[in-house]
């Protein structure tokens, strides 16, 4: 009886324990629902706390994330792409100084020797031709003048600048930026019409793109062809199409122009008009040219005029 005796006495103090306990409860969830219905803020015991960033609202977390990509974007300058390094100095000399240059070529166990000491020098804004027959050496030296071909010794300064010491790159960046050519057989891109075709050596100098509608137009009125614009060359005559080159030539702004005997196709009119146009030019867009040819009869309008023999100019 004792043992049953200590058991009751051991459960009445544990009874209480448990009713004080959910009386606590109880009057805990009352004070907690008076307080809601009152207005009060509720109050967020630290196992109630959100800890994933999923629980948080959207707009909050949009919106914090705005904020600090403003700050960062006010924070940080912007980037601008590096201007191009200039290719050339500032220089007010001549546009091209030839220094006894020699040219030679071996073919088999003979070498033939195409130009044999020459010395030249192109002022800006003029209009310089190389006359000689067929063989004697004005392609050859027109060439190494636009840095395609390079001399067998002696100098070529362009703007005060040795083009023989130069790398591949750099002389192709020079001639894309730098020079124009003009050749005998026009060279235009059949299927794209003279605007297009003007527009094409802008791309290649990577002139702006909003500059080219603009640069365009204006060639094309410069050599008299705007009214040609949208046809292609096989619809245009061959001074029509020699003018189209002239006018890609001269897009990109080149400080010099090298043509190839220019008039060599064309008739004794349309020549003229040509030889008409590039005194315009040089006038308007300050462009330096050297040319070649054979015909006497377009002697009178050049600046300078060097008389090529056997590989040598005469006296």
């Amino acid at each position: 009886m004792s043992v049953i005796a200590g058991m009751k006495k051991l459960f009445s103090k544990i009874k209480p324990a448990k009713s004080q306990s959910g009386e606590k409860s109880a009057l805990k969830g009352e004070e907690q629902h008076d307080q809601a219905e009152s207005g009060g803020q509720a109050y967020i015991t630290d196992l109630q706390k959100p800890t994933d960033r999923s629980e948080f609202n959207g707009e909050d977390i949009t919106s914090a994330e705005a904020e600090a990509a403003a700050a960062a974007a006010v924070s940080e300058p912007k980037k601008t792409k590096p201007a191009k390094k200039a290719l050339l100095p500032p220089y007010d000399g001549p546009v091209l100084e030839v220094r006894n240059v020699h040219r030679s070529f071996q073919t088999g166990s003979r070498i033939i020797h195409v130009l044999k000491g020459i010395d030249m020098e192109v002022r800006p804004q003029q209009l310089v031709m190389l006359k000689g027959r067929s063989g004697s050496g004005k392609t050859t030296l027109l060439n190494m003048l636009g840095g395609l071909d390079q001399p067998s010794s002696g100098e070529i300064l362009f703007s005060g600048q040795p083009l023989q010491d130069w790398g591949d790159r750099r002389r192709t960046a020079l001639r894309r930026r730098e020079i124009g050519f003009i050749f005998q057989a026009y060279a235009l891109m059949p299927l794209l019409s003279a605007w297009e075709n003007v527009e094409l050596s802008l791309r290649m100098a990577e002139v702006p793109r909003s500059e080219w509608k603009d640069r365009v137009g204006h060639c094309l009125d410069l050599v008299g062809l705007t009214k040609r614009a949208k046809h292609r060359p096989f619809e245009m005559s061959g001074g029509e199409q020699q003018r189209v080159a002239i006018a890609k030539a001269i897009a990109h702004r080149p400080r010099l122009l090298l043509a190839d005997e220019p008039t060599a196709e064309l008739d004794s009119k349309m020549g003229a008009q040509v030889m008409a146009v590039f005194r315009n030019i040089i006038e308007v867009e300050q462009v330096t040219i050297c040319m070649t040819t054979h015909d006497p009869t377009i002697l009178e309008v050049a600046d300078h005029v060097y008389e090529m023999a056997d590989g040598r100019f005469l006296k």
